[in-house]
């Protein structure tokens, strides 16, 4: 059965690892390999590759830097169809949706690529008299990324290509449950003429998370992920001095409004809700539905659901795949059972979903529950599942209430034909991430993603300008160069411009 190691300063290793994980087919139900995990000693193996090659790269050039970048970003693109389908065979998700995952990563890799527009400084002739002052920006060291199972290629390269770029070194610590792509990944960066050492994997557990959130050597952690683990490592790595951006889970709501069109946001809510079997920190869960929209919605959305071609990930024919693990179903389903058992309609029922010739898989089929109330456990808890769940408000402004007074901010949106509604909607809403008329609204890599509340620990979202601020830090440098002619100006007062 393959192993998957790590890979630091270069090639793949095992280190010292003795412990390993399976790796699953959710299609298939299947074990199809093994990942090492690491051990704090093959953590402190990696920071220390990483801590050697920064003093290189760090200076090296920006047209040096930019040069591996558009190298990389090719290589990316000619093997886009050998990554989506590492990730399908993995993670479940169909392929086409994996190849939508590995060109949004591609995204940040061409904003990357303009990093010495990104990093130039500023400069102010002559402020006083023969003085000069300017600023610039330098890399921290080594850098880290915590990544979730749900994005395995994309929410990395929302990380390390920026922090490669701006000069540091990267340690990236996947999800074990689809590790490969990374691998993959770690191999194009060398082919690009990466230095070796600048980018690292490491697979692993908790003893590798909290390895590196503890290591002396790591100057920043990059996290996605649920929202008690973003909290924990936010705190720890905080404590320990590091940098930390820690993005956490998410309940993301859907307005529709009865002037929307309810064919055109049903068909846009199943597709939100039900792409990729619903893991998806984007992913709508539950739609408000404002006064007469309900009951026409409903309909539109029962049709969309049921047309939902469930199936194995590389097949052609299939709309969505399983859900990660054995776990995951158990968990949803129990979720399921509870809307029901707390007043909630099944409108549609994904479970006991069954797939010929894939019986064994982690199947969980879409699934629409009505008339559901906040107080109910699959309003309040983050599903992470092919579950939309319908509440119902009587006006625009209740439907904002109910938005605001969730604990999570990480995306949301609002279907209607007012841009007087829509105004107010994403003035009043309290969320990060806002679409209108469009239900996802994961910003271009030239704009920073990142929610509000819960959704987010540190105060720097990821890639985009805050990325390239999050992977930098300031310095500011005042300058004078006096002549024989020019008096000293010293002085035991606070210095002043003059």
């Amino acid at each position: 059965m393959p192993t998957i190691e790590h890979w630091i300063a270069g090639k793949p290793t095992a280190l010292g690892s003795t412990r390993n994980a399976p790796v699953f087919n959710p299609a298939t139900g299947q074990q199809s390999g093994e990942v090492l995990l690491a051990s704090k000693a093959d953590v402190d193996d990696a920071v220390a590759a990483a801590r050697e090659a920064f003093v290189g790269w760090s200076q090296a050039s920006l047209t040096a830097r930019t040069k591996v970048l558009f190298a990389f970003r090719e290589l990316v693109n000619s093997h886009l169809g050998e990554l989506a389908e590492h990730i399908t065979a993995e993670h479940g998700k169909v392929l086409s949706d994996a190849r939508g995952e590995v060109q949004r990563g591609l995204e940040v890799v061409e904003f990357a690529c303009g990093i010495p527009q990104l990093l130039k400084g500023d400069y102010s002739d002559q402020a006083s008299a023969g003085v000069d002052v300017f600023s610039f920006r330098e890399p921290l060291g080594v850098v880290a990324g915590i990544t979730p199972f749900n994005f395995p290629v994309m929410v990395p390269m929302w990380m390390h290509p920026i922090a490669i770029a701006c000069g540091n070194t990267f340690v990236l610590k996947p999800s074990e449950r689809d590790p490969s792509g990374s691998q993959l990944i770690a191999r194009l960066w060398q082919e690009a003429g990466l230095p070796d050492g600048v980018f690292n994997v490491v697979n692993g557990d908790v003893e590798a998370v909290d390895a590196l959130l503890d290591h002396p050597d790591v100057a920043a952690v990059s996290f996605v992920g649920s929202t008690p683990i973003a909290r924990y490592i936010h705190e720890r790595a905080s404590a320990n001095g590091k940098r930390v951006q820690a993005l956490g889970g998410a309940k993301n709501h859907a307005i529709v409004m009865p002037d929307a069109d309810p064919s055109f946001a049903a068909e846009h809510l199943a597709a939100a809700a039900f792409g990729s079997a619903g893991e998806r920190c984007m992913a709508i869960s539950t739609a408000v539905a404002v006064g007469a929209a309900g009951d026409a919605l409903l309909t539109e959305v029962v049709a969309q659901a049921n047309a939902v071609r469930v199936g194995p990930g590389n097949a052609g024919t299939s709309d969505m795949g399983p859900v990660i693990t054995a776990a995951s179903r158990d968990r949803i389903v129990g979720l399921i059972q509870s809307g029901a058992d707390q007043g909630g309609t099944l409108a549609v029922d994904g479970r006991g979903l069954v797939v010929p010739e894939h019986e064994d898989g982690f199947w969980v089929g879409p699934t629409v529950i009505d008339h559901v109330q906040p107080s109910m456990d699959v309003y309040t808890e983050e599903i992470f599942g092919p579950v939309l769940t319908v509440v119902r408000a009587d006006t625009v402004a209740e439907a904002i209430a109910l938005i605001n007074s969730n604990p999570y901010g990480n995306g949301t949106a609002i279907f209607t034909s007012s841009g007087e509604t829509a105004r107010t909607f994403q003035r009043g809403v309290h969320v990060g991430m806002i679409g209108i008329n469009v239900p996802i609204p994961v910003p271009m890599a030239y704009y920073s993603f990142g929610g509000w509340k819960d959704s987010l620990f540190g105060d720097k979202h990821v890639h985009g300008p805050e990325g390239v601020s999050f992977y930098t830090r300031a310095k500011v440098v005042t300058s004078r160069w006096p002549h024989v002619e020019m008096p000293s100006g010293a002085s035991l007062q606070f210095p002043t411009m003059s």
